[in-house]
């Protein structure tokens, strides 16, 4: 009798293991009110404010219809670069990433939670922007494959840049770049200011950026309605290679 209830010690199914900590990275996300300024407020003011008042020559048809996919691109880069960066840096500098490294769930596992973390934001994010642009008289168009692959390989992209960062820079640096490389992107990345008016060699430069990949090619296939733009997807892949590469081989835990 006393062997069926018999203690049986052991980690929990990996999957299992998952699934709670990309719940619990999920509900620390959302609880912290610098991220949420990031993934949702400011988003949310830009799409509303340049949609509403004419700021930005964004060419012909509703502004609206050019800047719901930039601030579509932002969103991924604001949850999947700089939330995470930031975030991931001051648990590396805590020693959160040190200890969760020596528990039974894999460090492979850990950052595929925090990729599914930063998945279910996207979805929240896009779910209320969308809302929002239609409430503007946004008009999409375009094939919803096409706009899924171009924000998997966004996240990706970003993910890895993000990763890469904080676990190779201090978490004060890691603060300071990431909320700068933010700010830059979201001036020179085709979000807000279309890339047809910064100069030629600018431009040229500026369009191999993902996240001038990622709003391009969201704009081709929502606004355009073009097929699968093809050579924003290369891009965003090259980055996701490299990104996820150079932080798989660099990432420091401590």
């Amino acid at each position: 009798m006393s062997a069926a209830f018999a203690p049986r010690p052991g980690a929990a199914p990996v999957a299992r293991m998952i699934r709670a900590q990309a719940a619990l990275e999920t509900r620390m996300l959302l609880r912290n009110g610098e991220q949420l300024l990031l993934t949702v407020v400011i988003p949310t003011l830009l799409l509303t404010l340049f949609s509403s008042v004419d700021i930005v020559d964004t060419g012909k048809g509703k502004a609206v219809d050019f800047l719901a996919p930039g601030v579509l691109a932002l969103a991924v880069l604001s949850t999947a670069f700089t939330g995470q960066a930031i975030a991931t840096g001051f648990e590396r500098r805590y020693g959160v990433l040190k200890r969760l490294g020596a528990s039974p769930l894999p460090r492979w596992a850990l950052m595929t939670a925090k990729t599914c973390s930063v998945l279910v934001t996207e979805v929240l994010q896009i779910a209320l922007l969308t809302v929002i642009a239609f409430a503007l008289g946004w008009s999409p168009h375009g094939n919803p494959l096409a706009v899924l692959l171009l924000i998997v390989l966004g996240t990706a992209a970003f993910s890895g840049l993000g990763l890469l960062m904080a676990g190779t820079l201090r978490a004060e640096a890691t603060l300071a770049a990431a909320n700068l490389v933010f700010l830059l992107l979201l001036v020179g990345g085709g979000v807000i200011v279309p890339l047809e008016k910064f100069p030629d060699a600018a431009r040229s430069v500026l369009e191999l950026l993902p996240i001038s990949a990622l709003s391009d090619g969201l704009r081709a296939v929502l606004r355009d309605g073009a097929g699968m733009p093809w050579g924003d997807l290369g891009v965003l892949a090259v980055w996701s290679v490299l990104g996820l590469g150079a932080a798989g081989r660099f990432f420091r835990w401590e």
